[in-house]
């Protein structure tokens, strides 16, 4: 599947040597992409209308250089939900739009599940995943480990006149929250996750996706055992695999077996049908 917003809200533009250019809502962004590393460039006279460039620096964070202004009131809509943008340190701009399926797919299963579903959202970013599970009919719990993306969902979700839907929004490190929940003897029917290669959590605990996952997957299971409604792990690291991740799943979810995992890529797509990878997603059911 190829994420889906209207052609005013966003498009890939073009991506080549290393780059990407899109546009969000009239804002044209050029920021570095990996995976367009070694890639011809399909429209290169496109790339001048760039209103904000993000050039990385050594050290892990770079600069936005800023044409023009932006507006104030500058977001993206899919559906019912409404995120607010702009540009942050890191070259992220506060939506990943190869997700856009994945939030159809989580309004569908919170949908169909014929019951009350309380769903965790770990990694949940700027929201995207907790505004479609609430705006649906679920209980959420949103977790991420920075404090300033957190109050970003919490804008997110009024944004999309969900203030006062059932959201519990914790700044927390991922793995440290599950744990806890163990502990409280606290039971979820659906996990969604999308972590990083690496990253930080708020009282400096490390995050490498290789090393970690596997244990963070091992408690989700526990914390869903006998009443998964739906899981959902979406993952951008070239070092996990589509079989490690239906492995790892069916190891650590009761019931699941290795066949019944769905992974799949996620991409993005140009006017001209150009498809960019954009990591893989696992789900279940199928």
């Amino acid at each position: 599947m190829l994420a889906v917003f209207t052609q005013d809200d966003y498009e890939l533009i073009d991506f080549g040597a290393g780059r990407r250019l899109e546009r969000f809502r009239g804002v044209y962004v050029d920021r570095p992409c990996p995976v367009a590393e070694g890639l011809e460039r399909a429209v290169p006279t496109a790339w001048d209308r760039a209103d904000l460039r993000y050039e990385r620096a050594g050290s892990g964070r770079g600069e936005w250089r800023q044409r023009k202004r932006l507006p104030d009131d500058w977001m993206i809509r899919h559906g019912s939900i409404q995120l607010a943008l702009q540009p942050t340190p890191l070259g992220q701009i506060g939506v990943f739009p190869e997700q856009a399926e994945n939030w159809d797919w989580i309004e569908v299963q919170v949908r169909r599940a014929g019951r009350p579903l309380k769903v965790l959202n770990l990694f949940g970013y700027t929201g995207g995943a907790t505004l479609a599970a609430a705006g649906a009919g679920a209980e959420v719990v949103h977790v991420d480990a920075a404090k300033p993306v957190v109050a970003w969902a919490r804008r997110n979700a009024a944004l999309s006149n969900l203030a006062d839907a059932p959201i519990r929004w914790i700044v927390e490190d991922a793995a440290k929250f599950a744990e806890r929940e163990l502990r409280r003897g606290n039971h979820y029917d659906a996990v969604i996750l999308d972590p990083p290669s690496y990253g930080h959590g708020p009282q400096g605990e490390a995050w490498k996706i290789e090393r970690h996952l596997d244990d963070l997957l091992a408690r989700c299971g526990v914390l869903t055992a006998g009443r998964t409604a739906f899981l959902l792990l979406t993952c951008h690291s070239p070092s996990v695999q589509p079989d490690g991740l239906r492995t790892s799943l069916a190891r650590h979810f009761d019931g699941l077996p290795g066949g019944a995992v769905r992974v799949r890529p996620l991409s993005l797509r140009t006017a001209d049908r150009r498809k960019l990878p954009s990591g893989l997603a696992a789900s279940w059911p199928k």
